[in-house]
């Protein structure tokens, strides 16, 4: 595009832009456009931006206030989410926020363990407070699949207080898991390379079998034996698709990011039955990274034979869902070098010339947010491909356009985003520099893959 396209082009959009300044009321247009939707997807183009987790979470907390959304469904492993649910809900044994976070200490712990997550947390527990009884309080929820032996460890745990005899038949299905020692990876390539048989029908047997007692399980105490059961039923259906995952990060790349994304439309899908059977209207809030939420059919991942979590929750709920996107331009953004650092407060280069971020970089607003459905001349002209940029748990500025770029058409990609100008890391509840907040050294578990492995978003 020429320079006068490109300035005709910033013209439009600061016509079309809706300014954010910090007032009660910067997002009353946005609720209007999201209207009757029950699954909004906000994003984020990083793993450690502060105004990304901020910003997302103001928009949820006047969703769950103003639309009665009723659950908030994030891009972390379901047993771990598990205990802050519990928390917010008022049955944990757990006293405070941080405590509440503690079971979320995988690689990166960044992600989910700082200060901007624990005040939304804090906000929740005492929004909940309020409400009169225990099935109208609001639910927090994981969707991601890496925790195959915690998940296994869940079942049994729920299995051992509901019906030992069947928790026995469980433990013997899953023992087909013990050669791999607890380490995910190590099973997926056991289970590959044909040291060992795979465990899918193992897998498969122990979540068919619980599903076919749900009506035994799950009725004596109501909304709360509902809630056990749909936590156990989940942890299962993990167990099953997280031994798929890693048996396909042996095979290849594509196959691999396509059965965790389907997993957690998987566990959309099912988390909205669950709210629907205890007489809910299932409105479900989903933070993950732009790459799982932006609809891969408007991006490069679409060549690649890939699919994502925004596409398939398009192709199933067609106008029930939206999609909000973020992007900036500059700033400073929490993220480690290599696989198990630290996390450290990097600069960000500014975007490249040819993406988006360089387009909305020269709107004269420090941050604002567009109608991507609109019928205008900013929106006609985003619809040229451009760059994009995605940063996850590690961010490589010596090759920031390899590993931090790829294509995309935005208006296609998501119905709204958010440009925020220059933007700041997050605040880790943990010590950046090798320790963690109880002294302990900064390391991964070596029972699990990190998360988010192997793309890093």
């Amino acid at each position: 595009m020429s320079q006068e396209g490109i300035a005709s082009l910033v013209d439009a959009i600061q016509q079309a832009a809706y300014p954010l300044t910090g007032s009660a009321q910067d997002y009353d247009a946005l609720l209007k456009a999201i209207g009757d939707a029950r699954f909004v997807l906000i994003g984020e183009a990083s793993h450690g931006t502060h105004e990304f987790y901020q910003q997302r979470a103001e928009i949820t907390k006047r969703l769950i206030q103003e639309k009665g959304f009723i659950a908030v469904a994030v891009e972390a492993d379901f047993p771990n989410a598990d205990r802050v649910d519990r928390f917010v809900r008022g049955i944990s044994k757990d006293t405070t926020a941080r405590e509440a976070l503690d079971d979320l200490d995988d690689f990166p712990l960044w992600m989910w363990r700082n200060t901007d997550v624990l005040n939304f947390v804090t906000w929740l527990r005492q929004h909940n407070d309020t409400l009169p009884d225990y099935g109208a309080k609001v639910g927090f929820y994981g969707l991601d699949l890496y925790s195959m032996f915690a998940s296994m460890e869940a079942v049994l745990t729920y299995l051992e207080q509901v019906d030992p005899e069947a928790a026995k038949q469980a433990r013997h299905r899953y023992s087909c898991f013990d050669h791999a020692g607890e380490d995910s990876e190590s099973y997926g390539y056991a289970a590959t390379s044909g040291l060992n048989a795979p465990c899918e029908d193992e897998a498969v047997n122990q979540l068919m079998e619980l599903q076919r007692r749900r009506e035994e399980y799950a009725q004596p105490d109501g909304n709360v034996a509902e809630d056990e059961f749909f936590d156990a039923e989940q942890n299962a259906r993990l167990v099953k698709n997280a031994e798929a995952y890693y048996r396909s990060m042996f095979q290849r790349r594509v196959s691999s990011w396509n059965v965790r994304d389907r997993h957690m439309a998987e566990t959309l899908d099912h988390l909205a039955a669950h709210l629907e059977r205890q007489g809910k209207l299932p409105k479900v809030v989903v933070w993950a990274h732009n790459s799982h939420l932006g609809d891969a059919r408007a991006t490069d991942m679409k060549k690649l034979g890939e699919w994502n979590l925004g596409q398939l929750v398009r192709e199933r709920y067609g106008q029930d869902a939206f999609l909000v996107g973020f992007t900036t331009y500059s700033g400073t953004v929490a993220a480690a070098s290599h696989w198990g650092d630290p996390p450290k407060f990097k600069q960000l280069r500014p975007a490249l010339p040819e993406s988006y971020e360089t387009i909305l970089h020269q709107v004269e607003l420090p941050q604002f947010w567009l109608d991507l459905r609109d019928q205008n001349s900013a929106v006609a002209g985003l619809r040229q491909p451009r760059l994009e940029r995605a940063i996850g748990v590690i961010y490589s500025p010596r090759t920031e356009r390899r590993s931090h770029y790829f294509q995309a058409q935005l208006p296609a990609q998501f119905d709204a985003v958010i440009h925020i100008d220059n933007t700041s890391a997050v605040e880790p509840l943990d010590h950046p520099g090798g320790e963690t907040a109880s002294h302990q050294p900064y390391k991964l578990k070596a029972a699990e893959v990190p998360g988010t492995f192997p793309s890093s978003l």
